[in-house]
């Protein structure tokens, strides 16, 4: 890969490819963030979708705080990739999760992309390596992993794939950085990154428990908001367990609870998602959500987003001018990693 055109600090306009729910949440997140951002969908509604799921974001993102210049208007719809990308100084891909439209994709991505540009996947689960097969450079190719809705949750978890250059690893997460995010820079890849390991351990089990009637889809749900969740919202479920073993810690902890890793808890096998499961889901969905619309509940998740960060000291990190006409990103929680 040769050296990016700019560094971190440097960029003035990123490229969303893909403009859906994460697209979209990307879009949203780097206008907030100060930058110019040129996106493509090859969807024909695509523009307004995309307009008003901005539109939608916004009075979150102005509560947590925008740069100085942040505004939608600073959107730009392209006709075709390379008109996306033309002049990109950064370039995140969030198409659908299919393998072979990633890996065609990313390929176009390089071939139209200015060179040595860093070209990053939302991917949600396949490694870089398997979809950097066809790309000419693919020493640029990224995974840049993002949490629903990328605007508001901090976490991106970068990782490369074996043909990717490790300079262009530490380049995408120093700009992550720059760009408001919290970062995990892993250090190999892993099929489904980390924090996507541990939401489906979670979900599996919930599937297993509606499928047999052991519990509703809102038990499940208000275990997780009125339990353990509100402690994952500030201390992860390693600290949280070593906690568990009082002024013996988490040695404490294992030699007491060890023995119960071998109960017949936990199912990790996925079940059978056949009709009844999917029915008893939608409807289990349907009878919690009651009489919020989708609009209403995006809405309260946001405001509740942006409630726990807030409590908790953690508002993401505002990008700013600086007098050397270089964007800046001072930190809420002290230091950069």
């Amino acid at each position: 890969m040769p050296s990016s055109p700019c560094a971190p600090e440097e960029v003035r306009r990123v490229t969303c490819v893909g403009a859906g729910v994460i697209g979209g949440g990307w879009v949203a997140h780097f206008l907030a963030r100060g930058y110019d951002v040129t996106a493509w969908d090859p969807a024909p509604d695509a523009e307004e979708r995309l307009r008003r799921l901005v539109a939608a974001a916004w009075p979150a993102l102005e509560q947590i705080g925008l740069a100085d210049g942040a505004s939608p208007d600073r959107l730009t719809i392209a006709a075709t990739v390379a008109e996306a990308v033309a002049d990109a100084q950064f370039v995140q891909e969030s198409a659908p999760e299919k393998l072979e439209l990633k890996r065609s994709l990313l390929a176009q991505l390089d071939a139209a992309a200015p060179p040595g540009v860093v070209i990053a996947s939302s991917t949600s689960g396949y490694p870089m390596t398997d979809m950097q097969t066809e790309a000419a450079d693919p020493g640029r190719l990224v995974v840049g992993h993002p949490f629903n809705p990328p605007y508001l949750i901090p976490l991106v978890e970068v990782v490369g794939g074996k043909r990717t250059d490790a300079a262009a690893v530490e380049w995408a997460s120093r700009f992550y950085e720059v760009a408001g995010k919290s970062v995990i820079t892993m250090e190999r890849e892993l099929p489904g990154f980390i924090a996507n390991r541990l939401q489906e351990a979670l979900w599996r089990e919930a599937l297993h428990m509606v499928a047999n009637g052991e519990a509703t889809v809102k038990e499940i749900d208000d275990s997780i908001t009125e339990g353990p969740g509100l402690r994952w919202a500030f201390m992860g479920p390693c600290l949280t367990f070593a906690l568990a073993g009082g002024d013996g810690g988490m040695g404490h902890m294992l030699d007491h609870f060890g023995p119960s890793l071998k109960s017949p808890w936990t199912r990790l096998e996925a079940p059978e998602l056949d009709d009844t499961l999917r029915a008893a889901m939608v409807d289990g969905c349907d009878e919690a959500a009651g009489s919020r619309t989708i609009a209403q509940l995006v809405a309260e998740r946001d405001q509740g987003v942006i409630d726990v960060l807030r409590a908790t000291g953690r508002l993401p990190r505002q990008r700013t001018e600086g007098t050397d006409g270089i964007a800046h990103t001072p930190s809420v929680m002290g230091d950069e990693k």
